[in-house]
């Protein structure tokens, strides 16, 4: 098993940088082109919902791998979320007025395997995000 564990300050340019990290975690792993792109934009969400509304601070970004098996966590302690399943319903959002579309959790969903929630509220927000690289090649060996 590998991990790694990343604490970087709540700020809008770790966002990239945490895209950037993930992307050299998952090298070895040998994963298709499109897996890179899909997980470098569930962290992105992961990590923009991390930073956007659980404030200030400070954001964690594990990542773990054995075989082919990835798991991402992005935790943070902010504000937390009070309705964990309102939250994952396409279009919900708690800042209307910001240029927010509310789909966070819905691409998160899309492009991984399997989310996991764990918040609540004025404790924080963990969201860990799994992944098997390279699936189709490995069932045609």
């Amino acid at each position: 098993m590998n991990r790694v564990n990343i604490v970087m300050e709540s700020l809008p340019e770790n966002i990239s940088f945490a895209r950037v990290a993930v992307t050299a975690f998952i090298a070895p792993l040998d994963p298709t082109v499109e897996e890179v792109s899909d997980i470098k934009t569930a962290v992105s969400e992961a990590v923009t919902n991390a930073v956007i509304h659980g404030g200030p601070g400070q954001v964690n970004l594990t990542m773990a791998s054995q075989g082919n098996e990835l798991s991402i966590e992005i935790s943070d302690n902010g504000q937390g979320i009070a309705d964990i399943e309102a939250a994952r319903q396409p279009l919900f959002t708690t800042m209307e007025n910001m240029e927010r579309a509310g789909l966070g959790f819905t691409v998160m969903e899309s492009f991984m395997n399997e989310v996991i929630v764990e918040s609540a509220p004025g404790q924080g927000t963990k969201v860990t995000l799994k992944k098997a690289i390279n699936q189709n090649k490995a069932s045609q060996e």
